[in-house]
């Protein structure tokens, strides 16, 4: 059944109105009529079937006919870097790895990044909703500001979780993967230490997260330097490899997000 996202669903008397741009489109694009029925969903877990009971480009009228569940969403909670890169080859990072079910995607400017600035973020917000609606995700990943890689350390990973026992590297706590075309320890086992950090974690309150970010980092066409790599280490994240032909960085933002899931347990 189509779906559509409202950011905000209000609904009175069981009815639900529905204006502007998103009216637009269900009448002109999608060629919504009386009658029809769709989805709706808000980004934070809430889906409602509707049937529309009066359709114009300006506003549409629907009913709500039942609150479904919906939950569609990855048990990992992944937080994906990627060094920013350019053109189209951005979008589509933004839009496979929403598909694949991360729950963050921030944009890091890294020392090799081609782009140095850039005001594509609200584009970027647009994939990603589109490609929760078309993936039949029942949330929308957050789309962080571009960070420059450096004060990406001190604004994410440095967050207030508490500190855990279960698996650390000399000392520091291990919070994700960062991956590097000159190697690394084996993904299998970087991934298996991730795992045993996350069984520290116990599950919270509706609307938290059940555990901190697995941090998933990728760098931009020609990759991280060493300096980078070495401040990545010394922030708790393992350093490891997609193998030895080297990958587009589109290529390997998808291929490194989908083994992980796997490993953990989210695919397959």
């Amino acid at each position: 059944m189509p779906r559509i996202y409202l950011p905000e669903i209000a609904i009175k008397n069981n009815k639900l109105t529905i204006t502007g741009e998103k009216a637009r489109y269900l009448v002109s694009v999608l060629r919504f009529r009386k009658g029809e029925e769709l989805i709706v969903f808000d980004g934070t877990g809430a889906c409602f079937r509707v049937m529309i009971s009066r359709a114009d480009r300006r506003e549409v009228i629907a009913e709500v006919t039942e609150k479904i569940p919906c939950d569609t969403e990855s048990i990992i909670n992944i937080a994906f870097v990627q060094g920013i890169l350019k053109g189209e080859k951005m979008d589509m990072v933004i839009q496979k790895t929403t598909e694949l079910g991360v729950k963050e995607i921030i944009p890091a400017i890294t020392e090799r990044s081609q782009l140095r600035e850039t005001r594509k973020t609200a584009r970027w917000r647009r994939i990603a909703e589109e490609a929760s609606r078309q993936s039949g995700r029942s949330k929308v990943p957050i789309i962080r500001d571009p960070v420059k890689f450096k004060e990406f350390f001190s604004e994410q990973i440095c967050m207030n979780y508490p500190p855990q026992a279960p698996l650390t590297k000399g000392g520091i706590e291990v919070r994700g993967l960062i991956f590097y075309e000159e190697g690394g320890i084996n993904l299998s086992e970087a991934v298996l230490r991730v795992r045993i950090r996350d069984t520290g974690y116990t599950m919270q309150d509706e609307g938290n997260h059940a555990s901190p970010p697995v941090y998933v980092v990728i760098g931009p066409e020609g990759g991280f330097t060493k300096e980078e790599v070495t401040l990545a280490k010394e922030k708790g994240l393992l350093v490891t490899s997609l193998g030895h032909r080297i990958l587009r960085a589109e290529t390997a933002a998808i291929s490194a997000l989908t083994l992980v899931q796997f490993l953990l347990g989210d695919m397959g």
